[in-house]
């Protein structure tokens, strides 16, 4: 049995089947788990989607900001926008099993000392408060609730984590936390602005994961949304989004050991990606 950790996928299921047709994958025998968007700016949305499901409980997946984009979209909370391609799923004659089943994934996940998010943890969460908090959330999405949550999801304040906040604003900082974070100041408040790579950023912020003080430094965390990091190997995080989108690389981590304590040790396995996307627009 071998554990693999898939970064952004965006609806490109071609370089998911050469990615799979690489590890030699077996849904009996081997589990994926996928670290959100799976769909939007790809071709082939609809087919990724199909593809997981089709892989039953072998297939694992937390969901990313494309991912929430599609089913706000799907209840007219937001509209398409330009460079979206997943009007393939919203018309498609499965859209609701599609739609039922990305419900029904995660926000978070652990498996031994690794845990897993699409963007970040904040500084502030606990492993066991993370996955606590990611419960909140998946409760709503799987709810029919759902429709007035999405309608509250946009926007980005509150920016830096109470224990005391309550209702809409709670369950919003949890998910841009998880879905949208790139940047922290040094008290742990979230910036949306600046998306670009380390080496320039702004006075006073810093990568969530450098925060002094993290509270999860100890846990390996694996996370994607980010493909202009070129995060260099380290023990406690791994990023694997690796550009697929824009004609880099779909990556997976073999995790040999599920109660693995340094990243630096996972085998990563990619394979080249055309490109679907100009980075430049």
């Amino acid at each position: 049995m071998a554990l693999y950790l898939i970064g952004d996928v965006q609806g490109c299921d071609e370089a998911l089947v050469r990615l799979l047709q690489y590890i030699d994958f077996s849904p009996s025998r081997d589990t994926l788990f996928m670290l959100g968007d799976m769909v939007n700016r790809g071709p082939d949305n609809a087919q990724v989607l199909r593809r997981l499901m089709a892989f039953g409980s072998s297939a694992q997946c937390v969901l990313g900001n494309h991912d929430l984009h599609l089913l706000a979209t799907s209840f007219g909370a937001r509209k398409l926008n330009t460079s979206d391609t997943i009007q393939d799923i919203l018309n498609a004659p499965d859209r609701e099993a599609l739609l039922h089943w990305l419900r029904h994934q995660h926000m978070a996940m652990r498996v031994g000392n690794v845990l897993m998010v699409h963007a970040g943890v904040l500084p502030q969460w606990t492993t066991e408060k993370t996955l606590a908090l990611a419960g909140e959330v998946e409760s709503i999405l799987r709810s029919d609730t759902l429709g007035d949550f999405i309608a509250h999801m946009y926007g980005g304040m509150p920016n830096q984590w109470d224990d005391t906040l309550i209702g809409h604003d709670r369950l919003r900082i949890i998910v841009n936390a998880f879905t949208r974070m790139r940047y922290c100041n040094a008290q742990g408040a979230m910036d949306f602005f600046y998306k670009k790579a380390p080496e320039n950023a702004p006075d006073g912020l810093m990568p969530w994961f450098d925060l002094p003080n993290r509270l999860t430094q100890h846990t390996v965390i694996a996370f994607g949304h980010w493909s202009t990091l070129q995060l260099p190997p380290r023990a406690d995080v791994v990023c694997l989004d690796d550009g697929c989108l824009w004609g880099g690389c779909l990556t997976a981590l073999k995790l040999d050991d599920v109660l693995i304590k340094d990243a630096r040790l996972a085998e990563r396995l990619q394979v080249k990606c055309p490109q679907s996307q100009d980075p430049l627009k």
